[in-house]
């Protein structure tokens, strides 16, 4: 375990509550909390066993008043998050009463942690890898329990050990081709067929288990992150109707009057697991209302952003030259088109128009007729029509860059050796290929970037 200066944060949110946090981690833990905490018991707690609680008062360093009523827990080095001696202390929610003992023990001694410090040293300390401490993070910002199963998985450890198992593999070619390297300097003659025939396979091998790993690393992406679906149309279609059906709540404005809705509305749903944020847009027509035409600019933005665009026309109306100018902008999108208003009966729409459009579903915003439909054609277009909440995920966009950076040498290993080029310049490709995976883990990687993934948590993490 390294040694470092002795940290100390606020653990839990700040705001009025019954209970708040404060952390303190570090050799001097203890001794720090000593200072400013009286138990009601005159106990000595530099003497406290690992994993109990004492109750008592916090006191000010130097006019000895009570700040809080509090309890503290103590957990010895290193069986603890950080691995370090890590403190407790159990206050009072709120603002003033929350920060009033955090500057207590400032004062004692403690150093305020940085973003992310106490997982930098349960990483430093070999407590968990660089993975699992990522998938911290990703627990703390799961938007649905299938993002919240998808990083337990990963923090548990599932994505480090198959990444140690893909760097045995590498580690053994590696082997392999120093044995070869020895073996024909000492007959040029020779070349062993069997050997190079293991190299092979064992590259081979690797391959097929990273990209067995990438295969679902677009899904993992939007099960951590959340799919961004923007819906489009013209005004008056029924896009805020949409909305509100899919949210089962009258979150935007419905009139018959075309153009109420003027900015973007932006709402997560929850669709079986997968966090969408679905975003309702100002109808794009020309106009000359600035307010309006402000709106309708935003909606064109936010179709380039989007990962699926929701067109709605109205069944109930002819498809004109402004429907005609939104269809050709999406084509080349991944879309659903819907057409709204089936639940009346007088349909205009010109199915003519629409051969050339793919994924049309019939709907009614208004009676919800549809919307199930929607749903399952959302899940078939990005999850093959099925989540599963069982299997490894690969969710990190850093992640998956070092797959493909380490799959990328291999095959170019393979290319190599299948060209009978020197097995030295091979090996080359092969290391690369084991840092990039060990990039995942924290076994390889740059100062700058491992400070750059940390200071993107919270600060009592």
């Amino acid at each position: 375990m390294k040694e470092f200066d002795t940290i100390c944060a606020i653990a839990t949110p700040i705001g009025e509550g019954g209970v708040a946090i404060i952390r303190i981690s570090g050799e001097n833990a203890l001794k720090i909390a000593s200072k400013i905490f009286v138990p009601r018991n005159n106990y000595d707690i530099e003497n406290m066993k690992t994993y109990t609680m004492k109750y008592g008062n916090v006191m000010d360093l130097e006019n000895k008043d009570i700040i809080d009523e509090v309890i503290l827990s103590y957990m010895k080095a290193p069986r603890s998050y950080t691995g370090e001696n890590v403190v407790e202390i159990n206050c009072h929610g709120g603002v003033v009463s929350t920060n009033s003992v955090l500057d207590q023990v400032i004062k004692a001694g403690a150093r305020l942690a940085e973003p992310g410090e106490f997982t930098k040293r349960a990483f430093l300390n070999r407590r968990i890898d660089l993975s699992q401490a990522e998938a911290v993070m990703d627990i703390i910002t799961a938007k649905t329990e299938l993002s919240m199963k998808a990083a337990m998985l990963q923090s548990k450890g599932a994505l480090s050990k198959e990444i140690n198992e893909l760097r045995k593999y590498l580690l053994n070619v590696l082997a392999l081709i120093e044995y070869a390297v020895d073996f024909t300097e000492d007959d040029e003659d020779i070349v062993d067929d069997n050997l190079i025939l293991q190299i092979k396979e064992g590259i081979g091998k690797t391959n097929s288990r990273i990209q067995n790993l990438l295969s679902n690393a677009d899904q993992g992406k939007i099960v951590r992150d959340g799919l961004n679906i923007v819906i489009v149309g013209k005004p008056n279609v029924g896009k805020s109707s949409l909305l509100n059906a899919l949210l089962r709540e009258n979150r935007a404005i419905v009139t018959d009057v075309p153009g109420t809705t003027r900015d973007i509305i932006e709402e997560y749903i929850n669709l079986d697991g997968i966090p969408v944020k679905v975003t309702d847009t100002a109808g794009i027509r020309d106009t000359e209302d600035v307010v309006e035409k402000i709106g309708v600019e935003k909606s064109k933005e936010k179709i380039e952003e989007a990962d699926l665009i929701i067109l709605m026309l109205d069944a109930s109306r002819y498809i004109d030259q402004e429907d005609s100018r939104i269809i050709n902008k999406i084509k080349d999108r991944k879309y659903i088109v819907l057409l709204n208003k089936m639940d009346l009966d007088d349909m205009k729409i010109q199915k003519e128009v629409l051969r050339s459009l793919n994924n049309i579903i019939n709907i009614s915003a208004k009676t919800g007729e549809g919307i199930d439909i929607l749903k399952g054609e959302v899940k078939r277009l990005f999850f093959n029509g099925e989540i599963s909440s069982e299997s490894l995920i690969i969710s990190n966009a850093r992640h998956k860059q070092a797959l493909y950076k380490s799959l990328e040498n291999c095959k170019i290993a393979l290319e190599k050796i299948n060209a009978n080029e020197y097995l030295d310049l091979i090996s080359i490709y092969i290391t690369a290929a084991m840092k990039a995976l060990g990039e995942i883990t924290g076994d390889e990687l740059e100062e700058d970037l491992l400070n750059k993934i940390f200071s993107e948590f919270c600060v009592g993490k």
